[in-house]
């Protein structure tokens, strides 16, 4: 076999295939055998038919159409092999020559990712917000934490910001009651936007026994995205009393003796959190100027498959709410042809992306070891729900290893450019991302200098066992 490749746009090659005839005999004689068990000739028993007969009775052109079919998938792996060629998506194939006895030539067209010139991203400079943690935001926490030990108690007075309701909810269109849209008993906290867009309005200030009716729209159901007219009916107004803020209250809801103890672990959680925040700001600001920074060019056909892949992920999560697209789209006043522009914007970023950071890879020599792999497969199975038995059965049935490999290499060539980025917050501030773990805290610098030192302190002896290496070598 012999081929060669041939660019014909920055994202795309043609691959010109030559096989002489005496290579598919294989094929061929696997294609005979096929027949053979199919088809069904009178004096011979399936799968035992002679390759002659099947010649007369079914004809050789069949049987060379289908060795080639057979032929050329394997054929064009072996010429993408060759060519070192990494293909993005199917190709599209030509016959350009065959004929019994004769040499098959043919050629098969794919996108692929395009060479870039990475800039100098040493030094890249970001910002990110601010990481301190205020007076303000750990007594926010308390305050939570204060409602989550909070107690109800029924009011006889109007319900205010804050109380808790118990309401029923009809909805009707043109006078007709929806069936799937009633309810009753539901709990209801005013000012939390949680349920129906002008809820809130309609229940605030009505007491036990009031009722009102506003315009609004469901969020499934068949009349998705319509407005309909909802009655809600207030049966009970109850306002929550919070414990007094005091060293009980530390006892009863944490592992902490006094109220400065519980602070104290509420500040540092908080700064954990905002640190891990600040690391994924550094990710995607870094990530999004070095894309910026790059001359990308998108194969089309990349991207009509990224966004038909989008669009059936999308449709998937919908059909388990029980909505359909044209209901979703409804619902968020959006139209189809804005609805797919919006993904195929997406869609070119997020190649654009993969692009760079794959390049990154290169560049940087990255790979990924077993341990990384499986790392990895362990995170997924967590975040999916399911053991890694199941999980790793499921990735390989899938044949998803490679696609899994590639995600962590590019994680780990981000992981590279972020880390010689120039990292400040908004104040201005170096953030320093070096001794951050993956629970938020930060590594003692004492335990860095100590790993340098032993590093400092192992390399003569590394440099004495090169040496006596190479003194055996010499001698032998």
């Amino acid at each position: 076999m012999k081929s060669a490749v041939e660019t014909l746009s920055p994202t795309r090659v043609r691959l010109t295939v030559e096989v002489p005839f005496e290579e598919l005999r294989t094929n061929l004689d696997t294609a005979y055998r096929e027949i053979a068990r199919q088809v069904t000739i009178p004096g011979f028993r399936k799968g035992k038919i002679p390759p002659q007969i099947i010649d007369q009775r079914v004809g050789r052109g069949v049987v060379l159409e289908q060795a080639v079919n057979e032929a050329i998938p394997q054929l064009y792996v072996s010429a993408l092999q060759e060519n070192d060629v990494e293909p993005l998506g199917q190709p599209e194939v030509d016959v350009t020559n065959f004929a019994d006895g004769a040499e098959l030539t043919f050629t098969a067209e794919v996108d692929v990712r395009p060479d870039l010139e990475l800039p100098d991203y040493a030094g890249l400079e970001v910002s990110v917000s601010d990481g301190d943690v205020s007076d303000e935001d750990v007594e926010e926490q308390l305050t939570g934490l204060r409602e989550r030990f909070g107690s109800l108690s029924t009011v006889e007075r109007a319900g205010d910001e804050g109380d808790y309701l118990t309401i029923d909810l009809a909805a009707s269109k043109d006078g007709e009651p929806i069936e799937d849209a009633q309810a009753t008993g539901l709990s209801y906290r005013i000012g939390s936007g949680s349920m129906l867009e002008g809820l809130d309005e309609a229940v605030r200030g009505k007491s036990a026994g009031e009722s009102a009716t506003f315009v609004s729209q469901l969020a499934s159901g068949d009349y998705v995205g319509q407005d309909v007219d909802v009655t809600v009916t207030v049966e009970s107004v109850k306002e929550q009393q919070l414990p007094d803020l005091d060293d009980d209250f530390a006892q009863l809801a944490s592992e902490f003796d006094t109220l400065d103890e519980l602070r104290a672990d509420l500040r540092e959680r908080l700064a954990r959190s905002k640190r891990l925040q600040q690391a994924q700001e550094a990710r995607d600001a870094v990530l999004a100027k070095l894309v910026e920074l790059v001359e990308i060019p998108v194969p089309e056909g990349a991207v009509t498959n990224e966004v038909e892949a989008r669009r059936d992920a999308i449709r998937h999560q919908l059909s388990h709410m029980g909505i359909t697209e044209e209901q979703y789209l409804l619902g968020e006043k959006q139209s189809e042809e804005e609805f797919v522009a919006d993904l195929d914007t997406r869609a070119r970023e997020a190649l654009k992306s993969q692009f760079v950071l794959d390049e990154v890879a290169d560049k940087e020599e990255t790979a990924v070891s077993e341990p990384e792999l499986t790392q990895a497969l362990l995170q997924r199975a967590q975040a999916a729900g399911v053991s890694p038995d199941e999980y790793i059965q499921q990735v390989v049935q899938a044949n998803y290893v490679p696609t899994l490999v590639r995600e962590v290499r590019r994680g780990k060539a981000l992981a590279t450019v972020v880390e010689k980025a120039v990292v400040t917050d908004a104040s201005g501030r170096t953030v320093d991302l070096d001794r951050l773990q993956p629970d938020g805290t930060l590594a003692s610098e004492d335990s860095e200098e100590a790993e340098a030192a032993e590093g400092a302190e192992s390399a003569p002896e590394a440099a004495e066992e090169k040496s006596e290496s190479q003194e055996g070598d010499d001698k032998s």
